[in-house]
Parts: structure tokens; sequence; C-alpha cells
């Protein structure tokens, strides 16, 4: 008998250990969206300054910068700097408690916070609901959280980091070449696919207008969808994303009154899709073809 096995015995406290998972690790993912693209940022300052530098001899990693990581320094409060204790960082009871205020200075404290980990906690459960205790559920799971950070990062800065859309691809084709969930050779040509044809897209529009329609991470997320999928959903994929990143996109410039020329990150749409994707695709490939008279 396996592990997976032994867990399949028990579905309910797997479940309720995995959401409990879920709110912890979401309060973590807090921590991932907030200090990643800052990370990001000071290492990019930090080259350019060196290259603008007159100083050759200089080290090209500067001085020595204060540290600052998903580890250090501990959480704290952004206005008073006050360290935030255990009692305080408990996902989503600690925010209730605290009546969504810093227990220092009494500043209000963003509701995303909670919300995050509460959504982590779902889309932590929902795949073993879906597809049972198995190794794929647990793929799956770990799929949506990486979906999620990409997801709110490219909201907040435009950014998709290759720290977590490069894993998120080479994790899929892993997966696959162990459990064979599906042919190894669909993943292989679904990154391919997803990579080519966003790139295609983004030269042809440049091209014809001058402009850069999407960004680079674009491309390698849609690589990543396709490395888990297979190259057959990658046309459903880009479908989705392009009617709801439509629908969507053209709602918020009209509430904000923005020109057609403001960015729009492309991001959440593809994440978005790839995620229904996973839990629907064949529903709708299967309802579409059935309307085209195909079956």
């Amino acid at each position: 008998m396996t592990l997976f096995d032994t867990l399949a015995g028990i579905p309910t406290l797997v479940i309720g250990l995995t959401g409990i998972l879920g709110l912890l690790i979401g309060s973590f993912f807090n921590v991932v969206i907030y200090r990643l693209p800052k990370m990001m940022e000071a290492s990019w300052r930090q080259e350019c300054e060196y290259l603008l530098s007159d100083d050759t001899s200089a080290d090209p990693q500067g001085p020595e910068p204060a540290a600052f990581n998903l580890a250090i320094p501990n959480s704290h409060c952004p206005s008073c700097q006050a360290p935030i204790k255990i009692w305080q960082n408990i996902p989503v009871i600690s925010y209730l408690l605290l009546r969504g205020r810093c227990a220092s200075c009494d500043i209000k404290i963003s509701p995303r916070y909670p919300v995050i980990e509460v959504i982590t906690a779902l889309i932590s459960i929902f795949p073993l609901l879906v597809f049972g205790v198995t190794p794929y559920a647990f793929a799956i799971v770990l799929f949506s959280w990486m979906l999620l950070i990409l997801t709110v990062i490219d909201i907040d800065h435009q950014l998709l980091p290759d720290q977590i859309t490069l894993p998120l691809l080479w994790i899929g084709l892993l997966y696959h070449s162990i459990f064979g969930h599906i042919p190894i050779t669909d993943a292989l040509w679904g990154a391919m696919a997803g990579y080519m044809i966003l790139w295609s897209v983004f030269w042809l529009f440049k091209i014809v207008t001058g402009k850069e329609g999407m960004g680079y991470g674009d491309f390698k997320l849609l690589a990543a969808l396709g490395a888990w999928l297979g190259w057959q959903y990658v046309p459903l994929i880009i479908l989705l994303s392009s009617v709801v990143g439509a629908v969507c996109g053209g709602l918020i410039l009209a509430a904000r009154r923005n020109s057609t020329s403001t960015p729009m990150p492309f991001g959440p749409y593809l994440a978005g899709a790839g995620w229904i994707a996973v839990f629907w695709g064949d529903t709708i490939i299967d309802t579409y073809l059935g309307f085209a008279g195909f079956r």
C-alpha cells in the first residue's frame, strides 16, 4: 500500500489539514508577493548603478546592502515598524481579533492579507475535492499556489518573475515525466507552443504598431501552462484569457476612465484561464465541439 492509498482512506482529515496548511502558507505568500518584486528592483538598481559608474574596478555587486529577502527582516508594521508577534500573525484570526488594525499604532491593515490567505486555503482543498487524494491533486495544489502568486504580483507591478514562471514550467515537465498524467511529448510540445505563439504575436504586433503588446513573462507563463496541460489546451487557454481579458480590461479602463494605451497585465487572465482549463477544460472543449456539430 502506497502513501497515497493510505491518505485516500482518510480524505476528510487530509482535506482539513490541507486547508489549514493553505491558510498558513497563504500568510507566507503575502510576504513573497510584497518582497519578491522589491528584491528584484533592488537587484536591477544595483546592476544599473554599477554599469553607470565610472569606477570599473568596483565590485559588480556594489556595497553590501541591508539584508532584505523573504526571511529578513522579520514581519513588522510598515508604518510604525513594530514587530509582529506570533499571536498577531495567525492567518485570518489575528486580523479579525485586531479588527484589521495594527496593535501598536492602530493604522488600518489591508484586508488583502486575509483574503489571500483564504483564497490560498480554498485553492488548496478544491483540487482534492475534484480529483481525490491523488498525486495529481497535490500537484495541482502546487500549480494553483504558484499561479496565485504570479497573478497578484502581475496586478501590482506588471511583473511575472522568472523565479516562479520557470520553476512552474520545469515542475510541470518533471511531474509528467514521472507520473505520466499526460504524455511527456504533449507536455514538451505544449511548452514550446505556448512560448512560440505569444512570442510570434508579440513580434507581429511590434512590427505593425511599433509598440510592445506584452512582456516576455507572458510567453513563459503560457509555456508553463502548456507544460502542465499539453499542447491541446494551449488554444483554449489563449481564447479564454483573451475573451476575459478584453471584457475585464474594458470594464477596468471604463471605470478608471483611462486611455486605451494604459498598460494592463495579461498574466492574471492567462493564469485564470489555465486554472479553469485544469478543472473544466474537457467540458468546455466537448461543449464547443458539440455546438459546432463535430460531436
